[in-house]
């Protein structure tokens, strides 16, 4: 469980922590949020964690398929930019 803020909204410092985990690679892409596992880990209520996910999901960060689970989505690197020389 970790240690919340007290002058901020716990969903918001749980949105920071997942959000954290999927851009550094610690839940890699189609990774299967659970809620159960995420509001024992968290120590908060089903709404607490939903309110969150449901930010990640704002951010296209996650997808949510009815009656399967939340999954992480597919990170879209930037397309590298090439200096190319002008031609004449």
């Amino acid at each position: 469980m970790i240690e919340f803020e007290p002058d901020r909204f716990r969903w918001e410092q749980i949105t920071d922590t997942l959000r954290q985990r999927i851009t550094d690679g610690t839940y890699p892409p189609k990774h299967l949020l659970s809620e159960v596992q995420l509001m024992q880990e968290f120590g908060v209520a089903r709404g607490t964690l939903r309110k969150a996910m449901q930010r990640l999901r704002d951010e296209k960060l996650i997808y949510t398929i009815p009656n399967l689970g939340s999954f992480v989505g597919q990170r879209t690197e930037p397309s590298p930019t090439t200096d190319k020389p002008a031609s004449d």
